[in-house]
């Protein structure tokens, strides 16, 4: 008989726990470790127990925790001030998580719409996209799996696939009350789908020529995980709407959306708010982060690193039938196989590796910035038996 437990049934975690890290290494409570390949889901930046992380956090616990926003402190426009630098926009708002920024970014995208008389606006959302569980983010989201059971969705949602233009150019003449286009610069939660660069670079001529707002999901993919500080500058362009979190705050909570042109100036005072959001804490953990990020040199790292590590993937299944696109930028990739492989994320913790699997098929790894070619060649060795494991087997019928 299983244990009691006092949790609701939202999750079927694994048979074992963590005590503690260290680098790209988890340890559970039997001292056996796992290289860490997911890290928490792209939210440890900077690995486990960084000495810099670790003494900035104690010191700020130490002095102040958190005040509300009613008041100013100096760290939340240091940080406002680091994110608008390095993404060429205008201004920010912080909150507690991805969905809250990416609710903020709907809520940015219609009141922009009523602000120009379009009284029923309509938001270009994609097939097989994930921008959170609140009802605003669910009817976004392209996964009817997860959107089962939760209905009426919110209306005002438009959904076309990603990386085909003349869709959206389709919707550009059929649809008058759409206000913005919101896309994930790469699909996480959908099988790691990137957005071509040209794609996004038409998406950014058409919202200008329409007058849309261009709101790109950066929660994933953002803070550096594919060599740039933001996905979408390898495509050269600057969205109008960002939403930021997970790896901002390397395990801290903390959101952002980020504001530029027409989007900066929607919201004013009582338009939005947060209780914790912007608290000291939060934001010392991320000054921190783009600190170190940019000291250790870790946005060439994930850039190199991650290009080798798909190379060695690519070369190790290059005889391997059953292996589809291998995919991503950085240190966020996808290994898409041709049948269902969720047994992987569990034979992969025999292993010693920590990772999981997404959108049925493809094996995610979204590892540390502190990743090196040492560890890819490691995650290399113990993963590739494992599909081909897999794979040798008869299809199930």
């Amino acid at each position: 008989m299983a244990a009691p437990t006092y949790l609701m049934s939202t999750y079927a975690p694994a048979a074992i726990g963590f005590g503690h890290g260290d680098g790209v290494w988890l340890f559970d409570h039997r001292g056996r470790r796992y290289l860490d390949c997911l890290a928490g889901i792209a939210v440890n930046t900077l690995g486990h127990n960084h000495q810099k992380l670790v003494e900035a956090l104690r010191e700020q616990i130490g002095r102040l925790i958190h005040t509300s926003n009613l008041f100013e402190h100096p760290l939340r426009e240091r940080l406002a001030k680091m994110l608008v630098e390095r993404s060429a926009m205008t201004n920010v708002f912080f909150c507690n998580s991805g969905l809250e920024a990416n609710e903020a970014a709907i809520k940015i995208a219609r009141k922009y719409g009523h602000d120009r008389g379009v009284d029923r606006p309509e938001i270009v959302v994609y097939e097989k996209a994930f921008h959170g569980r609140s009802l605003a983010t669910l009817s976004a989201t392209g996964n009817p799996k997860v959107q089962k059971g939760f209905e009426p969705l919110v209306e005002g949602f438009v959904r076309v696939p990603l990386n085909d233009i003349e869709a959206l150019r389709g919707v550009a003449r059929e649809r008058p009350n759409v206000v913005a286009v919101f896309l994930e610069a790469i699909q996480g939660e959908g099988g790691i789908n990137p957005a071509r660069a040209d794609y996004l670079r038409d998406a950014r001529a058409l919202c200008d020529e329409r007058g849309w707002l261009l709101m790109i999901d950066e929660v994933q993919c953002g803070t550096g995980r594919t060599g740039k500080w933001f996905a979408h500058q390898w495509a050269g362009i600057v969205p109008d709407v960002m939403p930021l979190a997970k790896g901002l705050g390397s395990g801290v909570p903390i959101g952002a959306v980020v504001a530029h042109g027409a989007a900066a100036s929607v919201f004013t005072p009582g338009s939005h708010g947060t209780t914790f959001g912007a608290n000291p804490l939060a934001m010392r953990a991320a000054v921190t982060t783009i600190e170190v990020v940019e000291s250790e040199g870790l946005l060439d790292q994930a850039a190199q690193v991650g290009e080798y590590l798909k190379s060695r993937f690519q070369e190790a299944f290059a005889q391997t039938a059953g292996v589809g696109e291998i995919r991503g930028r950085g240190l966020m990739l996808g290994i898409e196989l041709e049948r269902p492989c969720g047994e992987i994320a569990a034979r992969a913790l025999e292993a010693g590796v920590v990772l999981n699997v997404t959108a049925e098929r493809v094996i995610r790894m979204l590892p540390p910035l502190i990743f090196t070619r040492e560890h890819a060649d490691l995650l290399v060795e113990r993963l590739a038996p494992l599909v081909r494991e897999l794979l040798s087997r008869p299809a199930p019928g």
